[in-house]
């Protein structure tokens, strides 16, 4: 069995109205450069995902979906250099391309491709489930706090337990955390300002009042992850669990699979929050569990394929108990899979049943969201 054609479909997909920030809010949560524009200048949405379609000479396919992207030329690379290989001949932990932003689309096609192949689960691939289904999360980015509460009642009413949000400086986090207890009193808060609270001393003065309204759960990457000196000030002093983000796609702003092992050396964490290639999240997940740190997996907000892929390995990873960032659905106007991930109204999604990925591409959605013209590698 060989790889005969590699085909690459450029979409774009929305965000769903009121989902994302307030309106006349503009704060871009893209925090990679796009060509010449610096990082947090672009939408995650404005910019190109493909999907990937890996066919054999047997007429067996995969899918795959990569990160969101803003040029195709290293998809292309790496599908040139697939054709003609058979696949069950790769070491699924340590596929025969080089790692960049382009590896994870590659990596869920072909466990699908695997999986179909052999018959198996792609969490079964992975070593086999530790629960049937996986906790997520809420989630939006900036909104005043009329706007968090709105998005805190919708999610209560779908079964979420908890919500996160983006922060910086410029947004009243207190304000946001005392409009969502009033409406959703039980609702626990997650705030993520992706290193923007800027240094300790910021992020202490906020903890305290924050204490006192006593609906945040933990926060995610407050300050720079480089100073973990400061991360570990505000862990001891500061009263609230700080959880630290690793995603290894991130591999331009320098995260790398063995920073969770310097957080927790250095004191500085309570949890952890990994994403990236499904083989390189269960080795850092391992490391998790050695520690006994629990942890959730994060996303991009991506599409039905990833967010598959995402729930597998969530499923096959023993301390990812916390809610994951899984809901692309809910923030996408399309997840472009033909049935969208099953979710139990408890706030879990349920792993995904059948060999591989265990989801189908919805081929006319595929078409509605096209972006551009099919690449075809053969």
């Amino acid at each position: 069995m060989k790889i005969k054609q590699i085909d690459l479909i450029p979409v774009i997909v929305p965000v769903r109205e009121g989902t994302l920030h307030s309106k006349g809010l503009v704060r871009p949560l893209h925090m990679l450069k796009v060509g010449a524009s610096k990082g947090w200048t672009k939408e995650f949405y404005e910019l190109n995902k493909y999907i990937i379609r890996i066919r054999l000479d047997n007429g067996t396919e995969g899918i795959g979906e990569s990160l969101r992207v803003d040029s195709s030329q290293m998809l292309e690379n790496i599908a040139a250099s697939l054709i003609g290989s058979d696949p069950r001949t790769f070491n699924l932990y340590d596929l025969p391309i080089p790692y960049s932003r382009d590896y994870d689309g590659f990596e869920a096609g072909i466990f699908d491709l695997i999986g179909k192949i052999r018959g198996l689960s792609v969490c079964e691939m992975l070593g086999g489930a530790f629960r049937d289904r996986v906790a997520v999360s809420g989630w939006f980015g900036h909104m005043l706090p009329e706007d968090c509460a709105r998005r805190a009642k919708h999610f209560a009413s779908k079964g979420f337990h908890s919500i996160k949000f983006k922060s910086n400086l410029t947004d009243d986090a207190v304000l946001q955390c005392k409009a969502i207890r009033e409406a959703v009193p039980e609702m626990k808060v997650i705030i993520d300002p992706n290193g923007r609270w800027e240094r300790a001393g910021e992020a202490l003065r906020l903890c305290q009042s924050l204490r006192e309204i006593g609906n945040v759960w933990f926060l995610e990457d407050p300050i720079p992850r480089w100073d973990l000196d400061g991360w570990r000030h505000l862990r001891t002093t500061g009263g609230i669990p700080l959880a630290f983000h690793t995603h290894i796609p991130y591999i331009e702003l320098f995260q790398k699979p063995q920073d969770p092992v310097l957080a927790y050396k250095a004191n500085a964490i309570d949890y952890f929050n990994l994403s990236g290639p499904m083989s390189w999240v269960l080795r850092m997940a391992h490391f998790a569990e050695l520690v006994n740190v629990p942890f959730w997996h994060g996303s991009e907000l991506d599409f039905g394929i990833l967010e598959a892929s995402y729930v597998h390995v969530s499923a096959a990873s023993k301390m990812c108990t916390l809610p994951s960032d899984i809901l692309g659905e809910e923030v996408r106007e399309n997840d472009l899979i033909k049935n969208p991930l099953q979710y139990d109204g408890k706030g879990n999604y349920l792993v995904p049943k059948g060999p591989g990925l265990g989801v189908e591409l919805d081929e006319e959605a595929v078409r509605h969201y096209q972006s551009g013209k099919t690449i075809s590698i053969s």
